[in-house]
């Protein structure tokens, strides 16, 4: 059963919600993708086995998701990033394995950097680095640019995806994939060879620019964007156990 969440309220009053799970270290620390949440079926599953094998474990919404308040058109990668820097140094008083999905896999890198020998390793689940340069079209981008909002089809769900010009311009302004990142710990990369939304060769590219030389890149064949199938979970709790000591 996972309980209610707690709420840390950030130096300008807005909370994000939380859930932590004592044990021991160092704390696993998840990072949903965009438009997701802790809730999601990969968050859960590493949480729930966080807490059956006695390990610490931190999951959170990012502002305006989930079950944290706020407005998503008000979200960028630096002020999520923030608040998963705020939430860590809080909460958090040993290492860090940070597990990052998607978008996640992205703001993952970036506390990383931020969060330097604190972090012991690091997980990405098809992991989107710099998707607002290569994930959007010239006619996309000059919309973006011009302030305005563009929205995608979205397979999981009915309602279209929006991304907000504040978002896709804070993104610009934190490209990673074309300079070294200075991260020094392991690094695996689980990515499936039929995502439809991040292609795989990103993880490759994300391989060579990390400055760590621990880098291991897992492609799964028939495995889509989610990696959320019985056995894309077991991978993933493997990958985390090997790191993580447990």
């Amino acid at each position: 059963m996972i309980e209610n969440p707690q709420f840390h309220t950030m130096p300008d009053g807005h909370r994000i919600a939380f859930r932590h799970a004592a044990g021991a270290g160092p704390a696993i620390v998840f990072m949903p993708g965009y438009m997701s949440d802790m809730a999601g079926g990969k968050a859960t599953a590493l949480f729930e086995w966080a807490r059956a094998e006695g390990r610490e474990c931190l999951m959170f919404d990012y502002s305006g998701c989930g079950e944290s308040p706020g407005d998503f058109a008000d979200g960028t990668l630096t002020r999520w990033a923030d608040e998963a820097i705020a939430l860590i140094e809080a909460r958090v008083h040993g290492g860090v394995v940070l597990v990052g999905s998607s978008m996640g896999g992205w703001l993952m890198l970036l506390v990383a950097e931020a969060l330097g020998s604190a972090v012991k390793g690091v997980v990405g689940i098809a992991p989107a680095p710099d998707f607002t340069d290569w994930g959007y079209d010239e006619t996309q981008k000059g919309a973006l640019a011009r302030g305005e909002t563009v929205y995608e089809d979205n397979p999981y769900g009915p309602d279209p995806t929006p991304t907000h010009a504040r978002f896709w311009a804070d993104g610009q302004n934190r490209l990673i994939l074309d300079r070294t990142i200075a991260i020094d710990c392991p690094l695996r990369l689980l990515h499936g060879q039929r995502d439809a939304d991040v292609p795989w060769d990103v993880s490759l590219r994300l391989a060579g620019a990390l400055r760590s030389d621990d880098v291991q890149v897992t492609l799964i064949k028939d495995g889509d964007h989610r990696l959320s199938r019985e056995q894309d979970i077991a991978l993933l709790l493997r990958t985390v156990a090997s790191l993580s000591g447990a």
